[in-house]
């Protein structure tokens, strides 16, 4: 599976789930950390777990399975690691607080427009 067809998938579904403020930064050029960050967040800690259920169910359906997962038992800050490409979703105020988005403004911001659906 190529990067960019990980990230229409994990985009897709976080949108199905109705994740808030999908956002791809691409950090390689910044970092060796990964080479991109999807991050979303859900309005509830029920939602912020169905969304990284969501994304790990697709995902594991095509054969990919997180290489580490991190923050299940709070839901605050949800982590799924892919190596080049990690997932964080937040619980709303937690995204707000941490502000991913602020510290990584370096990075490329993908255009994820064609993989989300118009309310």
């Amino acid at each position: 599976m190529t990067q960019k067809e990980f990230i229409e998938t994990a985009v897709k579904a976080l949108d199905l789930k109705r994740a808030e403020d999908i956002q791809v930064i691409g950090i390689r050029d910044l970092t060796v950390i990964a080479d991109y960050f999807i991050i979303a967040n859900g309005t509830s800690t029920t939602q912020t777990k169905a969304l990284a259920d969501e994304v790990e169910y697709q995902l594991k359906e095509k054969g990919i399975t997180p290489l580490r997962t991190e923050g299940y038992q709070g839901a605050q800050w949800i982590v799924l690691d892919y190596g080049d490409i990690v997932v964080h979703v937040f619980y709303k105020e937690t995204r707000q607080y941490y502000n991913l988005e602020r510290l990584w403004r370096d990075g490329e911001n993908v255009d994820i427009s064609e993989y989300i659906t118009e309310d």
